[in-house]
């Protein structure tokens, strides 16, 4: 299986930016070594899949609505984003749990709906420097993805990707260490054999983010029990990216 590399570029890049950013990713990227997401802002989604038509490169969206349809100012539908050619989405990322106060319960709605309209989801989990200095990031690992998955069919998690993102190395510098992140995706595979079975937990991909950067990714992401990266600043540099897509191992 090849790793699967993840870019969100969170609330970044104008149209002008994001053309010319697919441009050079699409005609530059081999789709050898890594398979590779890209998750622009809503507005600009329609072009991203525009620019990698006929490409390797899927487009993600960063967030999707718990409902379906109707009244609800601001939001975006996962009918909407199959619509527009969207095959993943992001859930649960650190900024809308903390940010935004969404809940493990609003996570599993959203989780669900996703997956009803055919859209593979990235479900976020991680701990808090709090949690990390009273040593409880493997106990909040398990509660989030508890009740983040409830209620899933196991043949669901074919199109559900585990993303590991210590709250507090995001966007800091700090990274976690390959120790951390290896336990961290025991803690993962762990819960996932004991709420649905060993095949799925062996199967299930399992993501690391958090501060990665050109000179830190490969040590992380060879650690055992990972199977790729979710990189948010860094995806922003077009010629980084590319980089670590056609030189990962």
């Amino acid at each position: 299986m090849k790793k699967l590399i993840v870019a969100n570029f969170k609330m970044n890049q104008q149209p002008s930016d994001v053309k010319n950013y697919f441009i050079k990713f699409v005609s530059l990227f081999t789709g050898v070594r890594a398979d590779v997401v890209i998750c622009p802002a809503y507005l600009d989604i329609p072009l991203a899949k525009f620019l990698t038509n006929q490409s390797p490169v899927k487009i993600g969206a960063q967030n999707v609505s718990d409902e379906e349809e109707g009244a609800f100012t601001g939001e975006v539908s996962a009918k909407m984003l199959k619509a527009q050619g969207v095959e993943y989405v992001l859930i649960g990322h650190s900024d809308r749990r903390i940010k935004f106060k969404e809940s493990d319960k609003l996570i599993n709605k959203k989780i669900k709906t996703a997956l009803k309209n055919g859209l593979k989801c990235i479900v976020c989990v991680g701990e808090t420097l709090a949690d990390r200095n009273t040593e409880r990031t493997y106990e909040v690992i398990r509660k989030q993805l508890d009740e983040d998955l409830r209620g899933l069919y196991e043949n669901e998690l074919e199109s559900v990707i585990i993303a590991y993102e210590p709250i507090w190395a995001i966007g800091t510098g700090n990274n976690a260490s390959v120790k951390d992140v290896e336990n961290a995706a025991k803690v993962i595979r762990r819960a996932i054999n004991e709420n649905f079975s060993e095949k799925a937990s062996r199967d299930i991909q399992v993501l690391y983010g958090g501060s990665l950067n050109e000179k830190n990714y490969a040590p992380l992401l060879s650690c055992t029990g990972i199977d790729g990266g979710l990189f948010g600043g860094l995806s922003l540099n077009v010629n980084a990216l590319l980089n670590i897509a056609n030189s990962i191992k």
